[in-house]
């Protein structure tokens, strides 16, 4: 079975069937959960706030406020991030599951793995956002590189379909 997994969170609306399904995998097992968020640079969140013009890209914001922008971006964003992971944790807890957390910051598929390896992780938990096409290659898909990159086993959870979206591909269906 497995001794520690690791629970990659983000802020997407999976996030509570993800770890739901890794309390389950770590009851059953007796294992530590792990879980990690990771703040991606600014610049993947971010573009640098500015205009487009006909004869080319203007900045709007320059110097020392740039920096203070920025700065204060990425510390709401860590904030929220550990506010994240400690409801998590403690909802793990309540569950008797031994759980820590840890917070990087950098591209998301390479720290999830980084963070797996030297914590030497059984198993990475990971949701799947289901982009695929044009979305996933302009986008990326974080999971798809922890598949391919990671030093251990990897189980994706998929994101559940809303009801909505679900019925609209049934009668869709039924109309072929």
């Amino acid at each position: 079975m497995f001794n520690k997994i690791l629970v990659a969170i983000d802020d997407g609306d999976n996030n509570q069937h993800i770890l739901d399904e890794a309390i389950r995998l770590a009851q059953a097992g007796d294992a530590q959960l792990i879980l990690t968020h990771v703040v991606p640079p600014l610049t993947e969140i971010y573009p640098e706030p500015g205009y487009i013009a006909a004869h080319g890209y203007h900045p709007t914001i320059h110097g020392e406020t740039a920096v203070t922008y920025y700065m204060e971006r990425l510390q709401a964003l860590e904030q929220k991030g550990i506010e994240l992971l400690q409801s998590f944790a403690k909802k793990a807890r309540i569950c008797g599951v031994d759980v820590e957390y840890v917070q990087a910051t950098g591209s998301p598929g390479y720290m999830i793995c980084k963070v797996a390896r030297s914590r030497k992780v059984d198993l990475i938990i990971i949701g799947r956002h289901g982009r695929t096409g044009l979305a996933e290659f302009f986008l990326g898909s974080v999971s798809n590189y922890v598949l391919h990159h990671a030093a251990c086993s990897v189980l994706t959870i998929q994101g559940q379909i809303d009801r909505h979206e679900a019925d609209s591909l049934v009668i869709e269906a039924a109309s072929i």
